[in-house]
Parts: structure tokens; C-alpha cells; sequence
């Protein structure tokens, strides 16, 4: 055999490997850099007596906390449907990455089912993205609630299905008439506008812990998309195929229970990736315990939130009334909006649900 005919079979062995290689992969992890531009769909509307597919599509739950979120969804006035997976337990996890993909495909697939409501976030999400069924998810399009690790699946579900899901309670929140009234408005009523006032509960709880009071970094109007979720998982997607597009939007934000510290850097990372100048505004939620470690020197939540906001022109606030805590309103990504730092309101500009 020649040093050449070696060369080629040598080249031909290597193509075959990686062609066989990449085949073994799933279709999702294959998914472009920029996605797709597609027509953003909303969801059909729910209504009194639908069905609600309860999971746990990052951290494992129990069968008391089950109870409690079956108890809530009927004391709302809906059915439930329980996922096949949704007691499985995998290390910090609610069962495998195939069996919590498995729960979220059925419940999209499902025609009975209206509305798929996250039990709690925790952490994994984010190992679910590359394989996702996005094809199936914009096949079927319903509502999607939840926060936290839920953030994963937004953007995701943003990305690639162009599908309007929305960040707001889990369904293990605890009870608040502010965030039913809100969540239930924005689900079942499509309306041509809709504004959001800040919880009265907040304000009042604002005047011994100072994260739940609102603060201006910069007034003004803007209005664009909304896009977002927690902080420290948007900023996790940042440089990858399910990262948030957040120019010309509306970039909320939250976190809990992380030293000021790590809110910087994280700040930091979107503002190298993208740029916090060039969304529409900034609007953070409330954090809770982001406080620095006994004893150690920080700089407070409020000074490292200023160090990144007041250096914007564009609408800059935080303590809004939304993230880690039970009185909290329901934000539909993708969906135009208006902030008004003056009035201390968000205004959706369209229906978020047909």
C-alpha cells in the first residue's frame, strides 16, 4: 500500500468516525448558534376546570410538597395531572435527563392538558436544553409557568419555539392573593393592555428590609420585549445557542441567597457578552439574602446593583415586585411591554395567551 492510498483511508476512517459520532447525538444538540427567526405564538388562554400537568423538571420534590401544590390548583379552580416522573429522584434531581424530558414531551403532546405548571426550580434545567423536542413544544403550544432554574426553559423554549412561556410562581409558592390575582389575569384574559402595580405587601415589608424597596437607578420610559429570569442562569446561557437576546428588550432580572459578589460578576458577564446599554431598560426584582458572609468585606446588594445601573441612560430599576418571594407578578417572555419607573409600573402591550 502506498504512503498515499494510507493517507486517504487514514482521512476517510477519521470522516466516518465523526460523521458517526455526531449521528449519536440528539437532533436538539445540533441547534444554531442564532436561532431561527420564527413568528412568536401565544398560547391558548386557560380557563376554569382545564387541566394542569404538574412537574419537577429540575430539583426532585416530595410527596408532601406534591400534596400541597395539588391542593392549591384545585382551591384555583383546576384540574391536575401529575407527570409520570414527577416523584423520581436522581441525585439533587427529579429522575434523569431523559425522564424529565420525557415528563415535560408528554405534557406538551397531551391535548387534554392546558397548562404545565413547574412544582419548584432548584437546578438541572439547564442539562434538558439540548434535548428538547422544540419541534414538538411549537407543535403544541401551551403555557409554560414557573421561576427560578425554570429560567433555562424559557429562554430555550424562546429560542428555538418562539413559544410566549411565562416567568411567575411555582406552583410549591406559597399562597398570595397578589400573585394569583396577576398570574390568573394574565393566563385567562387576553387583554389589549395591562398594567401591573407593584405588591403593597412589598412596599410595606421595604421598610425593615431594604432589598424589598424600590429603588430608580435611572428614570424614564421604555417599552420592548420582555426577556429574562434568574441571574445566575442567564447569565450561565450567555455565549451559547440558548442565550438571551436582550437587545432592544426588556431585561428582568432576579436572585437569591448569592454574596454581592457573584451578583457582580454576573452583571459583568451579560454586560461583556451583550451589553446592559443595549437593551431597552433593566429592571431587577427582588433579591433575597444576597447578602455578603459573616464578617466578610462586601460591598452591599444596593451598592453592586448601582455600580451596574446608574452608569446606564436607558430606564434603570431594581426591587420590582417579582422573583424569590410569595407576592410576586407573572411576566410573559416575549411579549411587548412598557416600563414606567415614575409610576413604579409594568404594562404588557399585548395579549400574552389567544
Amino acid at each position: 500500500m502506498s504512503s498515499s492510498e494510507k493517507i486517504t483511508r487514514r482521512a476517510f476512517a477519521a470522516l466516518a468516525a465523526a460523521a458517526a459520532g455526531a449521528s449519536a447525538l440528539p437532533a436538539a444538540a445540533h441547534a444554531p448558534s442564532r436561532a431561527v427567526h420564527r413568528r412568536l405564538i401565544k398560547p391558548p388562554r386557560l380557563r376554569f376546570g382545564d387541566t394542569i400537568a404538574l412537574v419537577a423538571p429540575g430539583g426532585h420534590t416530595d410527596d408532601e410538597a406534591i400534596r400541597r401544590a395539588v391542593h392549591k390548583i384545585g382551591q384555583l379552580g383546576f384540574r391536575v395531572r401529575e407527570g409520570a416522573h414527577l416523584r423520581a429522584v436522581h441525585g439533587n434531581y427529579a429522575g434523569s435527563v431523559q425522564q424529565r424530558c420525557d415528563d415535560l414531551h408528554a405534557m406538551f403532546r397531551d391535548p387534554d392538558v392546558k397548562a404545565i405548571w413547574c412544582i419548584r426550580g432548584g437546578s438541572g434545567c439547564i442539562s434538558l436544553l439540548s434535548s428538547l423536542n422544540y419541534r414538538l413544544i411549537r407543535a403544541h403550544p401551551k403555557i409554560l409557568i414557573g421561576y427560578s432554574d425554570i429560567t433555562a426553559l424559557h429562554l430555550a423554549i424562546h429560542r428555538h419555539a418562539a413559544l410566549v412561556t411565562f416567568h411567575g410562581p411555582v406552583a410549591g409558592s406559597g399562597p398570595s392573593d397578589y400573585t394569583n390575582t396577576h398570574m390568573l389575569a394574565v393566563l385567562m384574559e387576553p387583554q389589549p393592555t395591562y398594567t401591573i402595580p407593584m405588591a403593597l405587601e412589598n412596599a410595606a415589608r421595604a421598610l425593615a428590609e431594604p432589598q424589598y424597596a424600590v429603588r430608580t437607578a435611572s428614570h424614564g420610559q421604555a417599552s420592548g420585549r420582555l426577556i429574562g429570569g434568574n441571574l445566575s442562569l442567564v447569565s450561565a446561557l450567555a455565549g451559547t445557542p440558548y442565550a438571551a437576546d436582550f437587545r432592544g428588550a426588556l431585561l428582568f432580572l432576579e436572585e437569591v441567597n448569592e454574596a454581592p459578589y457573584r451578583i457582580d460578576r454576573w452583571m459583568t458577564q451579560l454586560d461583556l457578552a451583550v451589553g446592559l446599554r443595549r437593551a431597552a431598560a433593566v429592571m431587577v426584582g427582588i433579591c433575597e439574602n444576597c447578602v455578603p458572609n459573616d464578617g466578610e468585606t462586601s460591598l452591599t446588594l444596593a451598592e453592586t446593583l448601582d455600580i451596574h445601573l446608574k452608569a446606564l441612560v436607558v430606564p434603570a430599576v431594581s426591587g420590582y415586585s417579582f422573583g424569590h418571594i410569595r407576592h410576586q407578578f407573572t411576566l410573559p417572555m416575549g411579549i411587548m411591554a412598557r416600563l414606567d419607573t415614575l409610576r413604579q409600573t409594568v404594562t404588557l402591550l399585548e395579549p400574552a395567551v389567544t
